[in-house]
């Protein structure tokens, strides 16, 4: 981007308008070649808007205050900015302009974005491998193969290279089936349920006209229905509703002759065109830009604005197809061009059928098999470019997204991601931060080398994995309930403010409960690994004071008791640094003639640690007393599907020294702090609704992920697994004598 379209970079003075409070915070808007950046006077309120997201740009006439400059943008933030004078708003008006729809394809962010989270470029590019995917499914197989017709894009350009075909179609049904179809998109397997062996195929419409047929095309059908050999017929679905189909025909398109087709069960099922869609969401645009409607105002608009029914008409028809397929009943889906309505709702139909692409790993390769695979047009129906025609932009990936989270909200333990997973993967299929969704097709990517060129957005997803964990996922939910079909009628659907009031701040609560349930897990999880160590070091000093196993055992019964230790170590903590090389406990420790001393390794205790370390009648125990002990945690803790290799135990374990059983009770939070009234994260990062909380877990304070850098095993905890630190711990910890762990 060159350096001529700044023609301001800073204006100072600048108002920006909070549409719900009325507030007018005043500070400086700053212009890079990437974001429009507002700073609030006092420094501490920072507003980002990435250039690629910006979808309109309005320009008010001058008012008293000046220039009015509002902006609307892909991921629904709608700002408005008050510039003092005309000549600077109109220049930042022209620049933006600019700047959010560059004229040519290798212009774009992620050819100029170089990551400072140490990721490699290459990381996540082969993270799909769409025949590892079908073989996962069980294909190939005696009834379906690989061809390799389409290996250099000539059978169809805007499909993959490999493509899984019935093994009875011949090369010459293949070639003639592709000639009959929408840009050449041949009917082609898209899913395969592993145990009854139904098939979800997809492809274009036909070129039928009133009166076309085409002999090859109607042995290709024929073929995916003997590939099924359980069944006698197949639904041929038709997305479309019935009347749009009709007019195709007089282009010499339209829908298949079923005099011509046999053993074949029509069905059309009324999703609407991309420009439908379209206006349906301006609509929903200007209902959540509101400030305060009554409630009658409000339903009534969502009602007149018809999103939620196009959202229930998509979950409609994929629950159609997923229970087909559970049936045993092969189904081929077509739209007009098979990757819009088609790729909605064959992705749909395999997230209800299959339990792994509600995975997050799952989910990923779901979107590059049905969306990057099969040719969604995402260059185009995310307006990317200057010269992408306005009629072409339409929100199908939008819609994809909503449908998933509506289906997680009617099974909240049946995904393993979250909502803010969903709203990133939003976010950056608009942003170009990431080469993922650029280009419309396979091979438009390949030409573009982004895998060399551009980072992938798999790569960064992977990279903040706990951002998106689902606390409420259970993974015995796919042995349970394996398939999920949702309901779409009016009462079920909900109104997505997480997506659409993202940035309204004012209308969500002070923290979002999903993230509240994840700490709550995390911090049980901190303390039931304290908890275990604890119970291992009581043992050890028991058996040091001469307790029986039989006696110890006895006097706890499944629960522990500290009382006859925690005044002795209570008095030593917050003492100072821990002497790591001070003397241990072992066996040669006396009483006295008095029995009023105790001496460990030449060290003498006071009377008040002696009676603290003599009344053990409350404290001995054994481990597998212990309810967390009879919960199947062995020492190295394999029992609980913990890899013996990530378990690394202290080196000191069976050398007790007195401080290191301090440092092991410090090192550990036993008490985190509230998520309530935490505006902000010490690095003075906001936290928004969309931005998630972290917990130190040695501090137990709140900080933002960029403070969370680096996982570290935590002395006080049993298993000595990596958990989440702030900066300042994990120096502390590091910087131990004591602490021999990798981190990560």
């Amino acid at each position: 981007m060159g350096t001529d379209v700044f023609r301001a970079s800073a204006v100072d003075n600048v108002k920006l308008i909070d549409r719900f409070s009325g507030r007018k915070p005043q500070g400086t808007l700053y212009l890079t070649q990437t974001h429009l950046i507002f700073v609030g006077a006092e420094g501490k309120k920072e507003t980002w808007v990435l250039h690629m997201h910006i979808g309109q740009i309005e320009k008010f006439p001058m008012t008293a205050e000046g220039s009015p400059l509002q902006i609307r943008c892909k991921n629904f933030m709608c700002i408005t900015f008050i510039i003092p004078r005309d000549r600077d708003c109109q220049d930042i008006y022209q620049s933006l302009l600019q700047f959010s729809r560059p004229a040519e394809i290798n212009k774009l962010y992620a050819f100029e974005f170089i990551s400072n989270e140490n990721i490699e470029r290459s990381y996540g590019w082969d993270a799909f491998d769409l025949q590892s995917e079908f073989l996962r499914m069980g294909a190939p197989n005696g009834n379906w193969m690989i061809t390799s017709l389409n290996e250099k894009y000539e059978l169809c350009d805007t499909y993959p290279s490999l493509l899984y075909v019935p093994t009875a179609a011949t090369t010459h049904v293949l070639v003639g089936s592709s000639k009959f179809r929408s840009r050449g998109r041949l009917p082609v397997l898209s899913y395969l349920h592993s145990e009854n062996q139904a098939a979800l195929t997809r492809c274009s419409q036909p070129l039928s006209g009133f009166s076309a047929r085409c002999v090859e095309d109607e042995q290709m059908l024929q073929a995916i229905l003997k590939a099924n050999p359980k069944s006698e017929y197949m639904y041929v679905v038709d997305t479309r509703p019935k009347i749009n189909a009709m007019v195709n025909k007089a282009q010499g398109k339209g829908y298949e002759n079923e005099n011509f087709y046999s053993n074949m069960k029509f069905q059309f099922l009324g999703i609407e065109n991309i420009h439908v869609m379209r206006a349906s969401l301006q609509k929903l645009t200007e209902l959540s830009e509101l400030k305060k409607p009554s409630m009658n105002d409000f339903l009534s608009r969502l009602e007149a604005c018809g999103w939620l029914k196009h959202i229930a008409a998509i979950i409609e028809t994929s629950a159609f197809i997923a229970k087909a397929i559970s049936e045993g009943i092969s189904v081929l889906v077509h739209c007009s061009d098979g990757w819009d309505r088609t790729a909605q709702t064959c992705s749909l139909a395999g997230l209800m059928l299959d339990p792994y692409y509600r995975t997050i790993h799952g989910f990923q390769a779901l979107i590059e098999k049905e969306w990057l695979g099969f040719g969604h047009k995402f260059t185009d129906r995310c307006g990317l470019l200057e010269s992408v025609d306005a009629r072409e932009v339409s929100p199908v990936f939008t819609q994809f997204l909503e449908t998933v989270w509506q289906m997680m909200q009617q099974f909240p333990c049946a995904f393993q991601f979250n909502e803010r997973f969903l709203l990133k993967i939003h976010d950056h299929a608009y942003s170009c931060q990431f080469g993922t969704f650029i280009g419309n097709c396979e091979k438009d990517r390949l030409d573009l080398r982004l895998s060399e060129r551009t980072y992938s957005l798999w790569a960064y997803l992977s990279h903040h994995t706990s951002e998106y964990l689902n606390p409420m996922y259970k993974k015995t939910y796919e042995i349970r309930r394996p398939v999920i079909i949702p309901a779409s009628s009016p009462q079920c659907l909900k109104y997505w403010k997480g997506m659409y009031n993202r940035f309204d701040s004012g209308l969500h609560p002070r923290e979002h409960v999903m993230d509240i349930v994840s700490a709550a897990k995390d911090h049980s999880s901190s303390l039931e690994d304290h908890v275990l160590l604890l119970e291992k070091r009581v043992t050890q000093i028991c058996k040091l004071l001469g307790k029986s196993d039989e006696i110890i055992q006895r006097k706890l019964q499944g629960y522990l008791s500290m009382d006859s230790i925690d005044g002795f170590l209570s008095n030593h903590i917050g003492d100072g640094p821990v002497n790591t090389k001070a003397p241990m406990l072992d066996n040669n420790f006396h009483k006295n003639s008095s029995d009023s001393d105790l001496t460990i390794n030449g060290r003498q205790l006071d009377n008040a640690a002696v009676n603290y370390l003599k009344s053990d009648t409350e404290s001995g125990f054994d481990e597998s007393s212990s309810q967390m002990s009879r919960s199947g945690i062995d020492e190295v803790g394999i029992s609980n599907g913990l890899e013996a290799s990530s378990l690394v135990r202290s080196p000191s374990s069976e050398q007790l020294s007195v401080d290191q059983l301090l440092a092991e009770l410090k090192t550990v939070a036993i008490g985190w702090k509230s998520f309530r009234n935490v505006q902000n994260c010490s690095c003075a990062t906001p936290f928004d609704y969309d931005v998630k909380k972290f917990h130190c877990w040695k501090c137990g304070h709140v900080f933002c992920t960029r403070c969370i850098t680096r996982n570290i095993p935590l002395p006080g905890h049993y298993h000595r697994r990596p958990v989440p630190v702030c900066k300042p711990c994990y120096k502390e910890v590091r910087r131990s004598p004591s602490t021999e762990f990798p981190v990560s």
